[in-house]
């Protein structure tokens, strides 16, 4: 089978690292004065002409082995591809045995109620991706399955005699995904998090066997998140960085994609909307819209993406004003944001790490960012509670810059016909 990725390359450097690398984590010129690169995925022209998967396949990891780029790596190595369903398919059944859920197709649907209460016609409407049934409650989960299999892979071939401790700096579902994951694979884990971390929150972590450390703010450390320097020092020692940023590990936005992927599959199928206007997606540290904005443009689909932030956090909104071209002065238009507020507390990230992935794909889209208010937001969480969706006032960000649109002028939402979707990821906690 023909395999789409065929290496790596920095987005701000033109560094390039060879497919063959086993630990491709960081552009190789990224260091602890200078992480302002990213890695992004050389791949062929249009991923969309590579032959597919099993149509029958609803596990997204193995519908689409042939987009991912751990699956190129390893059958560039000799795994074949019955090996590599096989080790999905093992690595799977582990995360039921933990979580009560696997990979699976997450469901994509017209939620007549969001679609009525916000005034669409029944031509129209809000299309609703729900990814709060599947691993973890949230879409992190396949962020980390990509990185978790080339792992595996990297034993099965031979390649990693010993296991590095797997190193993320988080208190919220990414957290929870890769604590999850972690224990399905009986792979040890440090969580670096804030010293405000509920206590609640902390034996969830415990019972899922993870090594949690509460990080006070250093006096010399400089702006930013002292649970992020914390484990940055763990990674430089030598612990795999099992996050959700791509500066931080690249691979973090290979199996992230498959949302993007799956939903563009799901808009043409037989119960979708045939087309959408746009895209609503929460925005923390931008991996999620990265790399849904990524799957649906790799896949000829190309509604806007809106970019949702919170009033009390946008350091995307700012970039994506400032920056006159997508890699431009990192330092100056990504800076730390000064004190994140907001009810949706786990979009508060004080930098969007895969800020130039996501303006990618808004870029190529002919999307936006949106600053929802802090009213929308507290709105939003109340209106899909309403309609049934159990998520947290995180996963429901999205809604929240619909909101925000509904009550604006934009001429593109001109009628009540207009097709739109918002993604739901995050379970309330």
């Amino acid at each position: 089978m023909m395999h789409a990725v065929f290496g790596w390359e920095c987005a701000v450097c033109a560094a390039k690292v060879d497919l063959l690398e086993p630990m491709p984590w960081r552009c190789p010129n990224s260091s602890p004065t200078d992480r302002h690169h990213v890695l992004q995925m050389l791949q062929t022209g249009d991923a969309s002409v590579v032959s597919p998967g099993p149509m029958e396949s609803t596990n997204p990891f193995a519908r689409f082995d042939h987009r991912l780029a751990w699956a190129a790596r390893a059958a560039a190595r000799g795994m074949t591809s019955a090996a590599r369903a096989a080790l999905v398919a093992e690595l799977d059944e582990a995360v039921r045995a933990v979580d009560g859920v696997g990979f699976v197709t997450t469901p994509f649907e017209r939620s007549s109620e969001l679609s009525d209460r916000l005034g669409f016609s029944s031509d129209g409407g809000v299309w609703v991706k729900d990814e709060t049934g599947g691993v973890g409650g949230s879409q992190k989960a396949r962020h980390l399955f990509g990185i978790l299999l080339h792992l595996r892979s990297l034993e099965l071939l031979g390649e990693l005699d010993e296991r590095p401790p797997l190193a993320i700096a988080s208190c919220g579902n990414a957290a929870l995904a890769a604590a999850t994951l972690a224990k399905a694979a009986d792979w040890p884990i440090d969580v670096y998090v804030p010293t405000w971390m509920s206590d609640g929150f902390g034996r969830r972590l415990d019972a899922l066997g993870a090594t949690i450390h509460r990080c006070e703010r250093r006096d010399d450390d400089p702006p930013g998140d002292p649970a992020m320097f914390r484990f940055r020092e763990a990674v430089d020692a030598g612990a795999v960085p099992f996050t959700v940023q791509g500066p931080e590990n690249a691979l973090c936005l290979d199996g992230g994609r498959t949302i993007g992927w799956e939903l563009a599959e799901q808009i043409v199928a037989p119960t979708g909307p045939g087309e959408l206007a746009a895209v609503y997606v929460q925005v923390g540290g931008g991996a999620f819209a990265s790399c849904l904005g990524a799957g649906l443009v790799e896949s000829g689909r190309r509604p806007m993406l809106m970019a949702v932030q919170a009033a009390g956090c946008a350091p995307l909104d700012r970039a994506w004003r400032m920056a006159a071209t997508p890699t431009s002065d990192w330092s100056e238009v990504m800076a730390p944001w000064p004190d994140p507020t907001s009810l949706a507390d786990g979009i508060l990230d004080d930098e969007t790490y895969d800020w130039i992935g996501v303006l990618d794909a808004i870029r190529a889209t002919g999307g936006d960012t949106v600053v929802a208010s802090e009213s929308n937001i507290e709105r939003a969480h109340e209106v899909a509670l309403d309609a049934g969706f159990d998520a947290s006032p995180t996963g429901t960000a999205g809604l929240a810059g619909l909101l925000e649109h509904r009550a604006s002028a934009d001429p593109w939402l001109g009628g009540p016909n207009t097709r739109v979707a918002v993604v739901m990821s995050g379970v309330t906690r």
